[in-house]
């Protein structure tokens, strides 16, 4: 085979070493900022309730829209 030498099934295991790993990163990336703007939400929520800008039933169904 062309192009095939002591080292090319090394780099084969290399190269979807590497492809696994990003995907991998991409996968917990995009999870994680999800998870981030749920709470920075929550977060906001709390501190408006706390300030007194909404009531308690407000912020029950604000919390609920968010999925907490």
């Amino acid at each position: 085979m062309y192009g095939m030498s002591i080292f090319g099934g090394f780099w084969m295991i290399i190269f979807w070493a590497a492809f696994i790993v990003f995907i991998v990163w991409a996968v917990r990336e995009f999870a994680g900022r999800k998870t981030n703007e749920k709470s920075k939400a929550l977060n906001i929520l709390k501190e408006r309730y706390a300030k007194g800008e909404i009531d308690k039933k407000e912020f029950e169904e604000k919390k609920r829209d968010l999925g907490f």
